[in-house]
């Protein structure tokens, strides 16, 4: 059957994107399957919303990321601490520092090991195992594994929830959104960090962008967003970019999901010329951080 759209309801939806249908092996976390999913993607054409047509059972997808053990985020680590000290900056701007703070999808802890440094108090959820285990283990992080759905966790009792590059993956958003809306104390904010499916880059490459991958099932742009947001008790206060952190060779070896001689031999260059390992931020402007207030947690 196929499902509303996952912001307004509508019932109505059009043909947006055709794309390489993945295939149950496909459903791994990849970074380089560009224009794969499980479906193609439809378009709402009441609020501009767009998901994959057919969502994957439930049980395939908390399969498919509890099995996750890619580690070339682990590689990355100097990247993703930068990346996690600029989203606390930016939800230190809305919340007082030091208090509780719960990561859902935390991977293996980077932002929380941050935000520990900073003196928050911190919560993880990862549904990987390989990476809620690391998390404890290097980091002696109190990472619950599981998903938003299956672990408990004690209502009102945290200052801000993260969500970074998770919402794209839920298909129930506004389900995992009153359940945040629980969590939060009393002014409590949501900081969430995704694709932004509305970007000039996003509408310029269609199915060969970056962000159609086999995990995504929505794909959200600024304003689909804002109104899921409000819908669910939410109110936005900021929404900028949020370019990610990586070294020069990991930032080229994603070509590999265009060409794998064109990534091979870019990685060689760079090698050449001594930036390989350099730390770059590049902004296309295809990624969108948001800052939302509860009403009312």
């Amino acid at each position: 059957m196929t499902p509303l759209c996952s912001v307004c309801g509508a019932k109505e939806l059009a043909p947006h994107l055709t794309v390489t249908r993945a295939d149950g092996s496909g459903l791994v976390a990849t970074t380089t399957a560009y224009g794969s999913a499980p479906a193609d993607i439809v378009r709402c054409p009441s609020c501009g919303h767009m998901q994959v047509a057919e969502f994957p059972p439930g049980q395939t997808l908390e399969e498919g990321y509890g099995e996750v053990s890619e580690g070339a985020y682990l590689d990355e680590e100097a990247g993703q601490r930068a990346t996690a000290a600029r989203a606390l900056d930016r939800i230190e701007r809305h919340v007082s520092r030091g208090g509780a703070i719960c990561d859902l999808g935390c991977w293996v802890g980077f932002l929380l090991s941050e935000a520990e440094r900073r003196g928050w108090s911190t919560t993880g959820v990862e549904p990987s195992r390989f990476a809620a285990g690391l998390a404890r283990e290097r980091f002696g992080l109190e990472v619950l594994t599981g998903t938003l759905d299956s672990v408990e966790l004690p209502r009102g009792s945290f200052d801000c929830v993260v969500m970074g590059d998770v919402i794209e993956h839920l298909p129930d958003p506004g389900a995992a959104l009153d359940r945040i809306l629980d969590l939060l104390r009393p002014d409590g904010v949501l900081y969430l960090a995704l694709p932004d499916a509305g970007s000039a880059v996003a509408r310029r490459l269609g199915s060969r962008w970056w962000s159609v991958l086999p995990t995504h099932v929505q794909y959200i742009t600024r304003m689909s967003l804002a109104r899921l947001l409000s819908a669910h008790g939410f109110t936005v206060e900021w929404m900028g970019t949020a370019p990610k952190a990586f070294t020069v060779r990991y930032y080229l070896e994603r070509l590999e999901g265009y060409s794998a001689p064109v990534a091979a031999g870019a990685v060689r260059v760079a090698e050449r010329v001594g930036v390989a390992d350099r730390l770059v931020w590049p902004d296309f402007r295809d990624r969108m951080a948001i800052v939302a207030r509860g009403r009312g947690s």
